[in-house]
């Protein structure tokens, strides 16, 4: 108690004045006020401003100017939710507010009630926007002038200090809370080339502090600077913000460790204090610091050049959202949320004690009672600029905690804080300038000495490149132009060969049109032949006719030898008849004609030789007629045999000389068209002989070219790879555990929720060089250049490539614009054709952080993922790829909509298959997918949207944890034990618990887990499950 008193009076010792306004500053206890020196006594002020206020006095004006570091109060009112509709369907608000007038009615009953006077009353239809710009933002300009700041939520549970406070509104972003409207407006207004913006983020856990950035640091110490008084926490981890979605995401981690449980007031009641921390460094400008006093302008013109001293401001923004006071009754609180509440109230009441010894000016300000008012001193009491927003409800059920609230209220607008200006000077910067200075200057000396040295060897260096260029492209064009030479040669030999060819040609051609023409020749003397055949012909049938009509003649002849022979019969028969006469007249004349006798003998004689002549001359004349006709018939069969000859010889001649004359005609078309081909050849070849000459001249230019671009792209490969090699496994491996524990889920206000993060802050500090090398490398190359290294050739390359693919995606404000370029479909395509084991490594830990976000899940899942993951699993033993791609699928896990499709593409049994590898990572990769899939799978049992047996229990898993649940591994326990918990809340899957031991195994961590909110699940599934109440009931009988 002494010292407290001792404390708290050098606290008032240092309140020296007090500024008008936010954007007031100070170095000294004095400020000049028109030319003159003013102090100001904040003795006198006080106790004034601390006077006790009955309700009938609450109706004074508060002057906003007159005092400025008192603590600004405003009131905002829950609406009615559908329990108070309920409840008071019969029954007014307790509470009337007047926004117009800035008071509030509180009423005891119909007829009797009390007004009160805050610095702000917002209705329940207030906008978040407004409520920031009213009680918040004066403090964040503050903070940004330099001056330390507080906003607090204080009120009952359920009333909504977290939605006013700690609202992300990620789907909407008129929702967002003072927490992420203030970061912006510090973004905004400050310079990150000079400025600096650091967090912590911690809660106030039964008296317990615990870092919610780093879920592993608990029980915090509180220490106190021995000169300046100031509250440190070294134990906690500060956290340098780069833009809104880095704090954002550090928000959503708090938000997720934050103890949170469900009672009958707040489903999503908070069990802890949060306090969020964010220390601003700003550089002050010239023109900002020129209140300094003349001799502190003295000592600076002193410093070489005329340069002062810089001026840095360093504040404190305090964002406190407290856990809202309950009554056991009300909450229906049990077991070991009945500590919970005794702590909150316990803290709650020990802030009331000190608001009270404030307001009322005691000597004694009992700040030690409690850890909740050692770190809010200076926010009460102190330097700071403080805002108070508490919140009520509307129901008349609640009228004695909305009473106390606004008690609070009233105490806590009594109390004025002694703001001061935070600004030193910062003698390291002006000491690292300098230095550097000097450095430069040292080294432009040197630069001037040696620049002749090397622009001579630079110049040299050139030459002699130069000249081997010169000399290279010479050599180059005597080869080109002696292999043109030597084509320029073959083309002219073959051009001859051609010519000769053609003139071949000619001559066959010639040569056939003689040939044409001596059988035009023997088709003339053909036809003469044949006219003087016919002659012949006509020769032969004028003589055949001539023999005919001899013959005929002869047969005349003959016929009238026969008529004279037959007249020579009749002669002779009348001969014989006179001679038979005559014998008669003879013998009667015998004698008288025996000399007529003798003639007679005579006559005969000579008829009869000329009868025998005439038969001789008709067997010739008959001989030779026959002769004649066989001459005839032989000159006849000659005639028609020669005529057929000559025909058909004729015929075949006139033949064979048709297709000798056609094939000459062909061959004669052929040789034209030929030569026409080969003239138009002849024109092609020069004319592609000068495009070669010119596609030549080209082909040197842009072999030119692209020797200047080989070069550049050889040395910025080497940086490349220079670049790349400093951000290699370690920097992936860090990211992935990292981020290893983060699951899926729902906080109260429909943010992720999920395991705990290991060392964040100290991962986050040693990465951010390695952050920088990467985004440099982004920047430089280009995304789009970088993907596309994904399909080199060589293997190096592409390592290098998927590895800064891999840290890129560690950023979520890198992944949406990786997935639009391609990147997650050629990762996808390394899993599936790539056998390098640091491939398949590297771009599962690049898919896993993808999968961080719910969108990027359903397009890895759409996009075949999980059955590439789980191929990718079966065909390799490493242990670090399996735990990459235990680390993917786990992430998955954590996605509700997408359990059904992952355990149908083998997700689930690719998990358990990676327990063989026998590692403690992988082992805890796998645990904590289980959990993941377990705790949403439970969630959307509670909330209706599933039912029915789990999915887990049909592959075995329950086995595998109840066999697994006393791991030497902390981490795979925890997570082990965490989804026993969540798949026991599924009353389906009790029987399975019951049959294999996991009842018993449930019962055991309820008793032995190491941490206390599992034993507290635990405890809560074993009560709720019926099954569970009567097998204990029945072992217990």
């Amino acid at each position: 108690m002494a010292s407290s008193s001792t404390l708290r009076s050098s606290l008032r010792s240092e309140r020296q004045h007090i500024p008008h306004g936010p954007s007031s500053s100070s170095y000294s206890t004095s400020r000049s006020v028109g030319g003159q020196q003013s102090n100001l006594s904040v003795r006198s002020k006080v106790p004034a401003s601390r006077r006790s206020v009955t309700p009938n006095s609450r109706t004074h004006s508060h002057d906003d100017d007159a005092e400025p570091g008192r603590v600004r109060v405003a009131v905002r009112l829950r609406p009615r939710n559908a329990e108070d509709l309920l409840s008071d369907a019969d029954f007014a608000d307790c509470v009337e507010l007047q926004p117009e007038l800035k008071r509030l009615k509180l009423r005891k009953n119909n007829w009797s009630s009390e007004s009160y006077r805050f610095d702000e009353v917002f209705t329940e239809s207030a906008s978040q926007r407004r409520v920031y710009e009213v009680v918040a933002k004066p403090v964040v300009e503050s903070v940004l002038n330099g001056y330390n700041g507080t906003v607090m939520a204080y009120g009952q549970t359920g009333t909504g200090k977290t939605y006013t406070l700690g609202r992300l509104g990620k789907d909407d972003a008129s929702e967002r809370g003072i927490m992420v409207r203030a970061f912006e407006d510090i973004i905004a207004n400050i310079s990150p080339a000079s400025d600096t913006v650091e967090v912590s983020y911690l809660q106030l856990y039964m008296e317990s502090i615990q870092d919610l950035l780093a879920p592993e640091k608990i029980n915090i110490p509180i220490v106190e600077d021995p000169k300046t008084g100031k509250v440190l926490l070294p134990g906690a981890a500060l956290v340098k913000i780069r833009d809104l979605d880095h704090f954002l995401q550090l928000l959503q981690t708090g938000e997720t460790n934050r103890h949170a449980a469900n009672t009958n007031m707040n489903m999503e009641s908070s069990r802890s204090h949060a306090i969020l921390m964010v220390y601003v460094r700003r550089s002050v400008l010239e023109k900002e610091a020129n209140d300094i006093s003349s001799q502190d302008e003295d000592t600076r013109s002193d410093l070489p050049g005329g340069h002062g001293i810089p001026t840095v401001r360093k504040s404190k923004l305090l964002i406190v959202d407290l856990a809202g006071s309950e009554r056991l009754d009300k909450s229906g609180s049990e077991g070991y949320l009945v500590e919970e509440a005794k702590f909150i109230n316990l803290s709650l009441s020990s802030l009331g004690k000190c608001i009270n010894a404030l307001a009322e000016n005691s000597p004694h300000i009992p700040t030690r009672d409690s850890k909740l008012t050692r770190l809010l001193r200076d926010s009460f009491g102190g330097s700071a600029r403080t805002s108070l927003i508490i919140t009520i409800g509307p129901s008349s059920r609640h009228h004695a905690e909305t009473t106390s609230t606004i008690m609070f209220g009233q105490r806590a607008m009594k109390v004025v804080n002694m703001v001061k200006l935070k600004e030193e000077f910062d003698y390291e910067s002006l000491c690292r300038k300098l230095e550097n200075q000097v450095d430069h200057l040292n080294a432009e000396i040197d630069r001037q000495q040696k620049l002749r040295d090397d622009d001579k060897n630079e110049m040299e260096r050139k030459l002699i490149e130069c000249q081997n260029s010169f000399a290279e492209t010479d050599k180059n064009l005597v080869t080109r132009s002696e292999f043109l030479e030597k084509e320029n040669a073959r083309l002219e030999m073959e051009m001859k060969d051609i010519l000769n060819e053609l003139n071949h040609q000619k001559g066959q051609n010639d040569f056939m049109c003689d040939e044409v023409a001596r059988l035009e020749m023997s088709m003339k003397h053909n036809k003469q032949h044949q006219l003087e055949s016919t002659a012949y012909q006509k020769v032969l049938a004028d003589t055949t006719q001539m023999y005919e009509k001899k013959i005929a003649e002869l047969m005349k002849q003959l016929e009238v030898e026969n008529a004279r022979s037959e007249n020579a019969g009749e002669q002779l028969d009348m001969m014989k008849k006179l001679l038979s006469d005559h014998q008669k007249s003879l013998q009667q004349h015998q004698m008288e004609n025996s000399t007529y006798q003798k003639a007679l003998a005579d006559t005969t004689q000579m008829y009869e030789k000329k009868i025998t002549e005439l038969i001789q001359q008709l067997e010739d004349e008959h001989a030779r007629f026959e002769g004649v006709e066989e001459q005839l018939n032989i000159t006849k069969k000659l005639l028609s045999d020669h005529q057929n000859s000559n025909q058909i010889q004729g015929q075949k001649e006139i033949d064979e000389l048709r297709v000798k004359l056609q094939e000459m005609h062909k061959l004669h078309k052929l040789t034209e068209d030929e030569l026409q081909s080969l003239k138009s050849k002849y024109k092609d070849l020069l004319s592609e002989k000068v495009m070669l000459n010119e596609e030549l001249h080209a082909v040197r230019q842009t072999l030119l070219v692209e020797e200047k671009q080989r070069k550049a792209l050889e040395i910025e490969l080497l940086r490349f790879k220079k670049l790349v090699a400093e951000s290699d496994d370690d920097f992936e491996d860090k990211k992935s555990s990292m981020k290893e524990n983060i699951g899926k889920g729902s906080s109260a206000f429909g943010t992720p929720l999920g395991l705990n993060k290991s060392n964040q802050s100290r991962e986050t500090i040693s990465s951010q060089s390695q952050r920088a090398t990467i985004a440099k490398i982004c920047e430089e190359v280009g995304l789009q250049k970088i993907l596309a290294l994904l399909t080199s050739g060589d293997l190096d390359v592409q390592i290098h490539a998927v590895k800064v693919v891999a840290n890129l995606a560690a950023e979520d404000i890198n992944q949406e614009k990786i997935v639009e370029e391609g990147g997650l479909d050629a990762l996808l395509m390394l899993l599936r054709s790539s056998l390098n084991i640091t491939i398949l490594r590297v771009a599962s830990g690049a898919i896993a952080n993808l999968a961080m976000n719910e969108l990027n899940q359903g397009l890895i899942m759409s996009k075949g993922g999980a059955q590439l993951l789980a191929s990718t699993a079966s065909k390799t033993d490493d242990p670090q790829t399996l735990r990459m791609v235990a680390g993917a699928i786990a992430n998955l896990c954590g996605n509700e909509k997408l359990h059904v499709m992952l355990r149908e593409d083998g997700g689930i049994k690719a998990l358990l298959g990676m327990v063989r590898s026998g590692n403690i990572d992988v082992i805890a990769q796998v645990a904590r997918g289980i959990a993941n899939f377990a705790k949403c799978e439970s969630r959307a049992i509670i909330q209706g949207h599933k039912r029915g047996r789990s999915l887990l229990m049909e592959d075995g898993v329950l086995t595998w944890l109840i066999t697994n649940s006393n791991t030497a591994s902390a981490s795979t326990r925890r997570h082990i034990e965490l989804a026993l918990c969540h798949l026991a809340q599924n009353q389906v899957n009790a029987k399975d618990f019951i049959s294999s031991g996991g009842m018993k195994e449930l019962a055991r961590i309820s008793v032995e887990s190491s941490r206390e909110d599992i034993r507290n699940l635990a405890k809560k599934t074993l009560k709720m499950s019926p099954a569970f109440q009567a097998e204990t009931h029945a072992e217990s009988h």
